[in-house]
C-alpha cells in the first residue's frame, strides 16, 4: 500500500469516527451540520481554527469566536457578525501578574439557523473580556465568560449560555424544517453546567474533522 493510500485510509477512519460523534444516522442528503464552529483572530479577521479551543492557547490580546450555524463544511461555515476587536472589548479590563485577557465573541446565528422550536438570543453577538491563568486555553475563556454550557454524554459541547438547549451536532435534512413537536429530544447524556474542557476538544475535532472533508472534495474535484 501507497504511503498516499495509507494517508487517505487514515483520514477517513478519523473523519468517520468524529462524524459518528455528530449524528450517525446522517439523512441521505443532508443539507449540512447544526453545531458550533470555532474561529481565532488573525490581523483583525477571522480565520477557521486549525484545532480545538481545548489546545488552542491565545495569546494576551487575542480574541477568539465562536458562532452557531447550519454548515455544510467549513468552507461554508459562518463567521461570528462581530469583529476580533480586543481594543474594544476588553478597553476596560487591566491585565494582572500570571494572567491574560481575551476577547470572546459568542454568535447565536440567526432564525434560520435555529431548531425547531428554538430562537436565537435577540442580544446575539454578544462580546467579552475574558481573564484566564496565563496558560489558559480559548475554552477556558469561553468558560469564564458564557456559562452554562451544555455538552453531550461524549463530551461534545452543544451548547453556550443555553442555546441551544437540545440537539448537538445533529445532520439536518434538505427540504421543509421539522415542526416544534419534531424537535430533536436532549442525549441521554446531555448536561448542563461547567462541563469538562476536554468536551471542547471533541467538538473541534468535530469542526477540524468538517474541514478536512472541505479540503478532501476540493482535491477529488481537481
Amino acid at each position: 500500500m501507497t504511503r498516499r493510500r495509507k494517508a487517505a485510509g487514515a483520514f477517513a477512519v478519523s473523519a468517520a469516527g468524529v462524524l459518528l460523534a455528530l449524528g450517525a444516522a446522517a439523512p441521505a442528503h443532508a443539507a449540512g451540520y447544526r453545531y458550533w464552529s470555532f474561529w481565532e483572530s488573525d490581523a483583525g479577521k477571522w480565520t477557521y481554527a486549525t484545532q480545538g479551543p481545548a489546545t488552542a492557547r491565545p495569546a494576551d490580546g487575542d480574541a477568539v469566536g465562536f458562532r452557531f450555524a447550519l454548515s455544510e463544511d467549513s468552507a461554508d461555515a459562518t463567521r461570528p457578525t462581530a469583529a476580533p476587536d480586543f481594543a474594544a472589548v476588553c478597553a476596560d479590563v487591566e491585565k494582572a501578574p500570571g494572567t491574560k485577557r481575551i476577547a470572546v465573541v459568542v454568535d447565536y446565528g440567526t432564525a434560520k439557523d435555529a431548531p425547531a422550536g428554538e430562537a436565537p438570543p435577540k442580544d446575539s453577538p454578544t462580546t467579552a473580556c475574558a481573564r484566564v491563568d496565563a496558560n489558559g486555553t480559548a475554552a477556558d475563556a469561553l468558560a469564564a465568560v458564557a456559562e452554562p454550557l451544555r455538552y453531550d454524554s461524549s463530551a461534545m459541547l452543544c451548547g453556550i449560555a443555553g442555546y441551544p438547549a437540545r440537539g448537538c451536532g445533529e445532520a439536518v435534512a434538505d427540504g421543509p424544517a421539522p415542526t416544534a413537536s419534531a424537535a430533536p429530544k436532549p442525549a441521554a447524556g446531555d448536561q448542563d453546567g461547567g462541563g469538562p474542557s476536554a468536551g471542547l476538544l471533541v467538538g473541534g475535532g468535530a469542526v477540524l474533522a468538517l474541514g478536512a472533508a472541505a479540503v478532501w472534495k476540493s482535491r477529488r474535484r481537481a
